[in-house]
């Protein structure tokens, strides 16, 4: 069983923006920690969520999405390059400023029984930071879908559904999802290409079988009553 994280750019049938999970086989993965490391910092996420969103950028301009001065943004630029993550993109007119683009890389993180300690800490620790920036941005929009015109707060959903399926099915269910949301995908749909009016949106999707809740313990007879009752 893997977990997925994937990015793609420039094929409609691929994931080519943002980040998709998948638990399914697959023999690929990262194994380098310190690639997985790199990645799980959150200002380098939030560079390539920029990245996947709006195509290439500068140092400068990433900066401002990811809260952080330019110079740390070079910084953290140089370090997802190094892991193959980011690279150059081709030179605006007045090449002023040095450019960068997310690479196809698909990132997939192999969660296996038999991993070394220090690659599953390192594969745990991307997870969390991909989960947490995620939810991040879900709590953003939920604390400003009061001030959304009534259009998009009337086809905003925040949703959670509790399924019943097999394996064949969550799998086929998966795919489904996949094929509805690729027309859409920010990296390969441009504003030129969107409707008047169209914006960067989001969509969360996770399935995943529930895991066995813990047994409570018993309730206690013990209601702290004093020596009088």
């Amino acid at each position: 069983m893997k977990v997925i994280l994937r990015s793609y750019e420039g094929n409609p049938s691929r994931c080519v923006s943002g980040y998709l999970w998948r638990m399914e086989q697959d023999r690929d993965g990262l194994t380098d920690p310190k690639a997985m490391r790199a990645l799980a910092h959150p200002a380098r996420l939030a560079i390539l969520n920029r990245l996947g969103a709006d195509g290439s950028a500068t140092a400068t301009e990433v900066a401002e999405i990811a809260g952080i001065t330019p110079s740390a943004a070079s910084y953290h630029l140089r370090m997802l390059a190094k892991y193959g993550f980011v690279e150059d993109a081709p030179p605006r007119s007045d090449a002023r400023e040095r450019l960068w683009r997310a690479t196809d890389r698909r990132l997939v993180i192999g969660v296996a029984p038999g991993d070394q300690p220090d690659v599953r800490e390192a594969k745990n620790l991307l997870i969390r930071a991909v989960r947490r920036d995620a939810d991040g941005e879900l709590e953003r929009a939920l604390a400003a879908v009061a001030q959304e015109p009534d259009e998009w707060r009337d086809v905003t959903r925040f949703d959670r559904t509790l399924l019943r399926l097999d394996t064949t099915e969550m799998a086929r269910l998966s795919e489904e999802i996949e094929k509805l949301l690729a027309p859409y995908r920010a990296r390969y749909r441009s504003e030129e290409d969107a409707p008047p009016g169209a914006r960067v949106a989001e969509a969360q999707v996770n399935l995943f079988p529930h895991a066995k809740r813990p047994i409570p313990g018993l309730p206690s007879e013990d209601h702290g009553a004093g020596p009088d009752g």
